[in-house]
């Protein structure tokens, strides 16, 4: 049977286009898990471990509710909320793992297939510098292989963003390539988007070497440019917006 779980190698773009415009443009990688080919890949490959220390690494705890429980209950529990019954159909998490320890991933996708194959929901689960985490399931309903979905947001992600906001959500499932666009609109129209594309790769231990090259301590990287990123923007003068106090624990779903 033909392996699902890939390597996607990349980038991502960021255009800010109001109050000042901002751009900023990273490589990056991803890797597209099959939630039921995750042990199997962690007894074949020497690179990737779950839920023990090495070069790459998956921790169920550092995805959904972090209590370690079983990612495809969770998921499943939280869709049928919605009305969708993947019926035994497989669920593909695109993230970044853990390397050398260390992951911080501001957003992870859950891609979730009907029996059939069909795409039937995604589940973008977002993480704040804060430690919280929301949930954003959304059923698709598109007939061809374009997905778009809208939702307000439900969680303070960043000082220069307010909470009266929508994302909107762009893309496709994963194939030979991968690409999702995410706007965040205001009352006033859009204000931020942000891209993700990548080409796939086989999910080897050579394809695995090569990215810890191509890519050195990547997901260190992603929350220094990010804190970075911050930085300028306050240099530039956009404003800073406030939030209630984060939680100290994870949030529950917002859908």
């Amino acid at each position: 049977m033909t392996q699902a779980s890939a390597l996607y190698a990349g980038g991502v773009v960021h255009q800010r286009l109001t109050p000042r415009r901002h751009r900023l443009e990273k490589r990056i990688f991803w890797l597209l898990l099959d939630l039921s080919e995750v042990d199997g890949l962690a007894r074949r490959l020497g690179l990737f471990s779950r839920n023990r220390w090495n070069l790459f690494a998956f921790f169920d705890k550092d995805h959904g509710d972090g209590s370690g429980r079983p990612l495809r209950a969770q998921v499943e529990t939280r869709l049928a909320a919605i009305g969708v019954d993947l019926g035994g159909g497989a669920i593909r998490l695109l993230t970044m793992p853990r390397v050398f320890g260390f992951v911080f991933n501001p957003i992870s996708v859950y891609y979730c297939q009907a029996a059939d194959g069909r795409l039937a929901a995604i589940s973008y689960e977002v993480t704040s510098t804060f430690g919280e985490r929301r949930w954003y399931d959304l059923a698709v309903t598109a007939t061809d292989d374009v997905f778009r979905q809208t939702c307000a947001k439900s969680l303070y992600v960043s000082p220069f963003l307010g909470m009266e906001m929508q994302y909107r959500f762009r893309g496709r499932a994963p194939a030979d390539r991968v690409a999702l666009t995410v706007g965040c609109a205001d009352a006033r129209g859009t204000v931020l988007t942000a891209s993700l594309w990548g080409e796939r790769r086989p999910l080897t231990d050579g394809a695995l070497a090569k990215t810890a090259v191509t890519f050195p301590l990547m997901t260190l990287k992603v929350l220094a440019a990010i804190h970075w990123e911050a930085l300028l923007l306050w240099l530039k003068g956009v404003p800073v917006t406030l939030a209630q106090k984060p939680k100290a624990v994870l949030a529950g779903d917002a859908r």
